[in-house]
């Protein structure tokens, strides 16, 4: 802010007639100057108005000058209100984010994976991403010491996600074992075997946050997934 020291009125004469005290107003000034807080806009209007209470009669200021100082206060007003704002939308948004991880817990989601906690007494039903048209498919199934439980033969698929059953029964028609299991999608591409990618249902048994704020799933058989990862979210 420009002062006018023509009439022998310096910037403490000023300050102290604006009714804001000196070491007040000092530590405001000096605070702003190394970013750690500003001068709000009710010291600033003050000194404004003690400004041109005491500006020398024989050389007022001039018009431009306190437009200027006008815009200044108006953008400092706008600034503040920005800012409360923003204060109030990230308060909010974090409320949200509590709310929406509780209703998470206990619920099942897909996310790309090649493992799942499986309970073999009902159907478990997955998916896996075919790349182009393929002649043929087929999911293999192995336990957690790597010994196949079952290979599921899927025939001709077309391009995009294709849906998989396994009724928790070995090669031999045989219940197994609630657990962990690795479900393998590969197709014959040109006389070579290409892997694809599989999308497995998950439990979600707690959620947290990263240090940026991202919300992040603890999974039961898979570990932390970021909630960007997950493809759907079922009950």
């Amino acid at each position: 802010m420009a002062i006018d020291t023509t009439g022998g009125v310096n910037l403490n004469d000023v300050i102290a007639n604006s009714g804001v005290s000196t070491s007040t107003t000092n530590k405001s000034l000096t605070s702003s100057a190394t970013g750690s807080n500003t001068l709000g806009k009710d010291a600033f209007l003050q000194l404004l108005v003690t400004q041109m209470q005491h500006q020398n009669p024989l050389d007022p200021q001039d018009n431009s000058e306190f437009v200027a100082q006008l815009a200044q206060f108006s953008s400092l007003e706008g600034i503040t209100s920005l800012n409360e704002s923003v204060s109030n939308i990230t308060s909010a948004m974090a409320s949200s984010q509590a709310l929406q991880a509780s209703s998470l817990v206990g619920r099942s989601v897909i996310v790309q994976n090649d493992k799942a906690v499986v309970d073999t007494t009902a159907s478990f039903n997955g998916q896996f991403v075919v790349p182009q048209s393929i002649s043929e498919a087929k999911i293999t199934i192995t336990d957690k010491d790597g010994n196949a439980v079952k290979t599921i033969e899927l025939g001709s698929q077309a391009a995009g996600y294709a849906d998989f059953i396994w009724d928790g029964t070995n090669s031999k028609g045989e219940k197994v074992d609630p657990g962990t299991y690795t479900f393998t999608a590969t197709t014959t591409v040109n006389g070579q075997s290409v892997q694809m990618n599989t999308l497995l249902p998950a439990k979600v048994t707690s959620v947290s946050f990263n240090t940026t704020g991202e919300m992040v799933l603890n999974l039961a058989g898979v570990g932390k997934v970021s909630l960007s990862d997950v493809q759907t979210i079922g009950i």
